[in-house]
């Protein structure tokens, strides 16, 4: 696909979802939840938070798309996030994965290993945790493997163009879409690779920023599909960051003006915006 092809299915996506306002579950992070849920809700979806393994299952049943987050783990999620993810495989439900933090403790690496049978539709983490899911599904050389030096906590050593190779690979693999972001964002369908600029320097400053952004790569996805609806929510973040900075005082301000931004977006935004494919 050209470029204007691209964002034209963006602009169509976000259109769609206004329309549709789905169902997107989430479990995620205990410190985001609230910025998730609002994200979606701003979005043009219809958000319900979740923790409990018979909860994650009736939901997969009957949702839009769902999104998992590897966030603030709780020893219930060793059973819910299993349950959930096999429950949406059976159902062939679009589905999100972030795998924050990959790499701090056994769990967590337990988990998101467990998610590669299943195959999520869109996976989404900065370079360092995308390289650290393809490295630990085996979808990396070992030269490619060695090449990252892994997260720091929560952030990302490595740049975005670092996790290309593995973004592909990953997409590939699942057959949806891998979307890593940093300063430039990168979107791949394994195929066709997107780089989305824009942004703002207020949204590392801002908790939860990220896992947001995985949420509503959910609401987007339950009408566009993994690719362009990966490549949507980044644009739409990205559209709505710079638009919100220009007249926010600090991370404070800044936030609330966000969600705004993102609610009232437009196709214009969307079929104007700068990217490129690589």
């Amino acid at each position: 696909m050209e470029k204007d092809e691209i964002l034209k299915k963006c602009a169509e996506c976000l259109t769609a979802t206004r329309k549709a306002t789905p169902l997107c579950p989430s479990i995620t992070n205990s410190v985001t939840i609230n910025f998730v849920a609002n994200a979606q809700l701003a979005a043009g979806g219809s958000a319900a938070m979740v923790y409990l393994p018979d909860e994650g299952e009736f939901l997969a049943g009957g949702c839009g798309a769902f999104y998992i987050n590897f966030g603030t783990l709780l020893p219930v999620y060793e059973e819910t996030l299993p349950r959930t993810m096999a429950a949406l495989h059976k159902n062939n439900a679009a589905w999100v994965i972030d795998p924050v933090g990959l790499g701090i403790g056994s769990m967590r690496t337990k988990l998101v290993s467990c998610a590669k049978q299943y195959k999520p539709s869109i996976i989404r983490g900065n370079a360092s945790e995308i390289i650290g899911v393809a490295k630990l599904w085996g979808l990396l050389s070992e030269d490619e493997s060695n090449k990252s030096s892994g997260a720091k906590g929560v952030d990302s050593t490595d740049e975005v163009l670092d996790a290309k190779n593995a973004a592909i690979a990953l997409a590939n693999y699942t057959g949806g879409a891998v979307a890593v972001s940093g300063k430039v964002d990168l979107v791949t369908d394994g195929k066709t690779t997107v780089l989305c600029h824009g942004g703002s320097a207020f949204l590392p400053l801002i908790t939860g920023a990220g896992c947001s952004l995985g949420g509503v790569c959910a609401v987007y996805a339950a009408c566009g599909g993994a690719f362009v609806g990966a490549l949507t929510a980044t644009l739409v973040y990205n559209a709505a960051a710079s638009k919100a900075e220009k007249y926010s005082k600090g991370p404070g301000t800044f936030q609330p003006n966000f969600l705004d931004e993102i609610y009232n977006l437009t196709t214009t935004d969307l079929e104007t915006a700068t990217i490129e494919l690589i």
